[in-house]
């Protein structure tokens, strides 16, 4: 083959990423692509969706596929990561994007339950980790051919380090995660990095307007937050950045320094 006929994919590495049929796991690995990623498509009940982002990949000349997976059940979480590693032996990055974003408050007319509760851990906490696990135990006697270790990348919160009372479970799944980071990063090093990737208000959520989308977006020292293109290349540059382990990156335009007591998108009509 004339080597500048060689497809992108031909670079050898692949990224497995969750969620990855709409809003942010979408571009996430759109951008993986446009790097010369191979890329393995999760989703849960998007098939639709993750069919149309497997074409927009393969249109950029490398090799994607999908793969479905309830990430609330243990056995088909393994089963995902199974397959993927199989169609992909040279998986390098996985992105944890996928999430239940629910809302509770404990002083509301939508309390916290334990089933809430549950339901968050399940998709945002455990279904990450037993997948990190799973990525360790692949590498760990496998030799790295390139020069970048592999990485997991943990999609976080800025209201992590800047809390309110909102979205009860998520956030304390979430925080949880945060604390994966360091705790997985030593257990997994040298094989493996772990990293933790907070965007700030990035894509609307629930039944917010896009009017009031724009306003909260707004509401940051910089006068914007973070869109999905800032989140996507920055999780591009945590995967090809071989010193970069257990400690989260906040990509949110300063939201996190602006203190609130409420979730930014109740803050606005």
């Amino acid at each position: 083959m004339n080597p500048s006929s060689t497809p992108p994919s031909q670079q050898g590495k692949a990224v497995l990423v969750t969620g990855a049929a709409k809003r942010l796991g979408r571009e996430i690995a759109l951008q993986f692509a446009r790097q010369g990623w191979d890329v393995a498509v999760h989703y849960g009940r998007s098939g639709q969706e993750a069919a149309q982002t497997v074409q927009e990949l393969q249109d950029l000349g490398i090799k994607a596929q999908a793969f479905q997976a309830d990430l609330a059940n243990e056995i088909a979480t393994k089963d995902l990561f199974l397959a993927v590693a199989k169609a992909f032996p040279s998986l390098g990055c996985l992105v944890n994007s996928a999430s239940i974003f629910e809302y509770d408050r404990a002083n509301s007319k939508t309390p916290f339950s334990a089933k809430s509760l549950q339901d968050h851990m399940q998709v945002n906490l455990s279904a990450p980790i037993l997948l990190s696990q799973l990525m360790f135990e692949y590498h760990k006697n496998k030799p790295n051919k390139s020069e970048v270790i592999p990485a997991v990348i943990h999609l976080l919160d800025q209201k992590l380090i800047n809390p309110n009372p909102d979205y009860l479970s998520y956030t304390l799944s979430k925080a949880a995660l945060l604390s994966s980071v360091e705790l997985l990063a030593m257990d997994f090093a040298p094989h493996l990095r772990l990293i933790g990737l907070a965007p700030g208000i990035s894509l609307p959520s629930g039944d917010q307007t896009s009017d009031g989308f724009s306003k909260a977006h707004q509401m940051t020292p910089l006068g914007k937050s973070s869109t999905p293109t800032d989140i996507a290349k920055a999780a591009v540059f945590l995967a090809e950045s071989s010193a970069i382990t257990g400690t989260t990156l906040y990509v949110d335009g300063g939201q996190h320094l602006l203190p609130s007591s409420r979730d930014v998108m109740f803050k606005t009509n």
